[in-house]
């Protein structure tokens, strides 16, 4: 665990949705499935993807979006590409095992003599990216760094399936992920407007424990066993209940380390499994609904795109002086994630 009491800084926040939305009834007709189970379900709205869903072509490389995100949050922090001295990036949905996305990313960025860094991580990518980076920054060797989330989640689905005898367990992923990057440019650099990173929880809390989610490459497993595995396995009902547990164990936790009390806070950033699941977990935390940001039911769960969507919505809502945490929790090896956020 991460115990470090930070002077870095978020300078500039980047994001980017593939394609035009897709709405639940765009999404029911298409699979043939029931627009109302999508919405009391899941209870989001639109999601965005990286391939179109009638022909099932490919719009959007992994590296396409994360570079436009990256692009954007490179212009909203004031530097330029050339002030970029290092880069650490989170995808659970790479586009190769090699070369790594990252230094796809960068290419597309026209960065090159800079270390690079890719995380394999789900949900809680965004922190651990932004845990690596801080830490960069408070050595003294860097002043200036490019963080990036983001994932193609439709990669992984087989959009010629039969919907309608398809296990609910199953079929929820098709309704439920969504395609997004999102990016953050930090800095050590005094005077510099943005949110100050007071305190970082990365924490492993999976020992034990069955993972929540599974995501298997199309290749031959480990096993030796020539059958392709099925793409996405998730044990839903697990993730519902550990979930908005873990998630008031990271608000305790965030409060202990920073020492604020909840009304010392002015907005809170619940993870973003679906619309539903995040109204429940805020609602199990047992914080005022007004303090909290949401972004699922617009986007759909993009996994490590959502933090740096929610950080830039909180842009617009957060004043000077205000604090925020920032809660994340990886269900695929149960990983606690957390940021205490004051702005200057």
């Amino acid at each position: 665990m991460t115990d470090t009491k930070c002077t870095v800084t978020i300078a500039g926040l980047g994001t980017f949705l593939p394609g035009k939305a897709v709405e639940n009834k765009q999404l029911a007709e298409i699979f043939n499935i029931n627009k109302d189970w999508i919405e009391l379900f899941i209870g989001s709205k639109r999601r965005y993807f990286a391939v179109d869903l009638i022909t099932q072509e490919t719009t959007h490389t992994l590296a396409e979006i994360c570079a436009y995100a990256a692009k954007e949050a490179i212009q909203n922090s004031g530097y330029s590409i050339q002030d970029i001295e290092f880069i650490v990036m989170a995808t659970g949905t790479p586009d190769y095992l090699m070369p790594a996305t990252v230094n796809l990313v960068a290419e597309k960025l026209g960065i090159n003599l800079v270390p690079t860094y890719q995380l394999q991580s789900g949900c809680s990518g965004a922190v651990q990216c932004l845990d690596v980076a801080q830490q960069f920054l408070l050595s003294g060797s860097y002043k200036v760094g490019l963080v990036i989330g983001g994932d193609i989640c439709s990669r992984f689905a087989d959009f010629n399936r039969d919907f309608n005898n398809m296990p609910s367990g199953e079929l929820v992923n098709y309704v439920l992920f969504g395609d997004g990057a999102g990016a953050a440019v930090l800095t050590s650099e005094e005077n510099k407007t943005g949110f100050t990173i007071e305190y970082v929880l990365n924490q492993l809390t999976g020992l034990d424990k069955e993972p929540g989610q599974i995501l298997n490459w199309f290749a031959v497993p480990p096993s030796g066993d020539t059958k392709l595995p099925q793409a996405v396995k998730e044990d839903y009902k697990a993730i519902e209940k550990a979930v908005p547990v873990l998630a008031k164990e990271i608000l305790e936790s965030l409060m202990d380390a920073v020492d604020w009390e909840l009304y010392d806070v002015d907005f809170i950033l619940p993870p973003q499994l679906s619309g539903n699941m995040s109204k429940r977990i805020v609602e199990f935390m047992d914080i005022p609904v007004e303090k909290a940001v949401h972004c699922v039911t617009e986007t759909g769960n993009v996994a490590n795109a959502l933090p740096f969507i929610q950080l830039q919505n909180l842009e617009s809502m957060m004043h000077q002086g205000q604090r925020a945490f920032c809660i994340t929790v990886e269900s695929s090896k149960w990983i606690k994630g957390g940021l205490a956020l004051s702005r200057v």
